[in-house]
C-alpha cells in the first residue's frame, strides 16, 4: 500500500481520523486499495488499447506486402512476355569478300555490263533460322501469359463492426447514415439504404458485418467508407446479417474453404463484388454462406439472418 501513500493529500487522514477515530484509518486503508486498484484498471485498458493498435498495424503490414508481392509477380510476367516478343537479330551481312558470284550460265558479256542474274537459293541454314524465328514469334496477347487472379470470397474484408449511432440522410428519405466501429483508430461512416424500410433506433449499438475493402465514395454528398453486408427477400424486407455472439469490432468474418489475404481495395473495373454476388446466399437454416461454406467468425461462431431463410446477400 506505499505506492498509495502519494494520491491523498495528508490532511485527509487526519480529517479521517478526527471523524471517527476508530475506523478513520480502515476508511483510508480502502480508498488507497480502491486507488490503486482504479490504477491498474487504466493500464490495463491502455494495454488493450495499444494491442488493438499493433494488431490493426499488422494486419495493414500484411496486406501491403501482399499487394508488393503481387506486383511484383505481374512485373515477371510483363519482363518473360516481353523477352518473348523482342525481335530476332537481323541476320548477319555477308562481307564483301562473300558476294555472290556471278551465275555461270550467264554469258561473259552479260557479266561485264552489270546485268542481274538469278540469286541462289537460300542456304539450309538460313531457312532454319527463319524457321526458328516463325515457331518462337507469340501468337497470343502477352498479357494472357500470366496467372488470371482470382475471383472467390477471400478477395473480400469481411468484419465485425459495431453501429455507435444511425441518423437518416438530409437529402435523401431512403437512407440512411451510420457511425459503426470496426475494430480501427475511428469509426467508419457508412451510408446505407435502410432508411425508408428499417426502424433505425433499433441498429444503434448492434454488431453488424460491413465490407471494408470497397472504395470510398460519395452517396448524395456524404462519403461512405464500406458497405452493410443484408439479406432481403424483396426489395421492401431487409436485414442486417447478425454476428455470432461474444464477436467484437474488427473481427474478420472467413471462409474455411476460401483461406487468403483481402485485397488492400477492391477495384471497381474488376466487378468482385458484383461476380461473387450471385453465390451469397443465406440458407434454409438462416446462415449466411458462399457456395455451401459459412460466413465464420474464427472462434465465435457463424453470422445468421435475423429471421429470413433461402434469400441473397447483398
Amino acid at each position: 500500500m506505499d505506492n498509495a501513500d502519494n494520491l491523498f493529500h495528508p490532511s485527509l487522514a487526519t480529517a479521517l481520523m478526527k471523524l471517527d477515530p476508530e475506523d478513520g484509518e480502515q476508511i483510508m486503508e480502502y480508498f488507497k486499495t480502491h486507488a490503486l486498484l482504479n490504477r491498474e484498471k487504466a493500464l490495463l485498458q491502455a494495454s488493450v488499447r495499444e494491442q488493438k493498435k499493433l494488431l490493426v498495424e499488422n494486419a495493414k503490414l500484411k496486406k501491403d506486402i501482399e499487394q508488393l508481392r503481387f506486383q511484383l509477380q505481374d512485373k515477371q510476367r510483363r519482363r518473360t512476355a516481353k523477352a518473348l516478343l523482342s525481335p530476332a537479330p537481323p541476320p548477319p551481312t555477308l562481307s564483301p569478300t562473300h558476294t555472290t558470284p556471278v551465275n555461270q550460265s550467264a554469258s561473259p558479256a552479260e557479266a561485264l555490263a552489270g546485268v542481274p542474274t538469278n540469286p541462289p537459293p537460300p542456304s539450309h541454314d538460313r531457312r532454319e533460322r527463319q524457321s526458328r524465328r516463325r515457331r518462337a514469334r507469340p501468337t497470343s496477347d502477352p498479357l494472357s501469359l500470366g496467372v488470371e487472379p482470382r475471383v472467390d470470397v477471400s478477395r473480400l474484408d469481411l468484419r465485425v463492426g459495431r453501429i455507435l449511432s444511425v441518423r437518416r440522410h438530409p437529402l435523401s428519405e431512403t437512407m440512411s447514415i451510420q457511425e459503426v466501429d470496426v475494430g480501427e483508430n475511428a469509426p467508419r461512416t457508412v451510408v446505407s439504404k435502410l432508411g425508408g424500410k428499417t426502424d433505425l433506433e433499433e441498429l444503434q449499438g448492434s454488431l453488424a458485418v460491413l465490407l471494408c475493402n470497397v472504395k470510398a465514395c460519395k452517396m448524395k454528398g456524404v462519403v461512405s467508407q464500406a458497405r452493410l453486408i443484408c439479406c432481403s427477400t424483396s426489395d421492401d424486407c431487409i436485414e442486417l446479417l447478425v454476428a455470432p455472439t461474444g464477436s467484437m469490432p474488427g473481427d474478420r468474418v472467413t471462409f474455411l474453404n476460401y483461406p487468403g489475404e483481402p485485397d488492400r481495395e477492391l477495384q471497381s473495373k474488376q466487378r468482385v463484388w458484383e461476380l461473387l454476388q450471385p453465390d451469397l446466399q443465406v440458407d434454409c437454416r438462416g446462415v449466411a454462406n458462399y457456395k455451401g461454406c459459412g460466413f465464420e467468425v474464427k472462434g465465435k461462431g457463424l453470422c445468421r439472418a435475423p429471421s429470413f431463410t433461402n434469400c441473397i446477400i447483398r
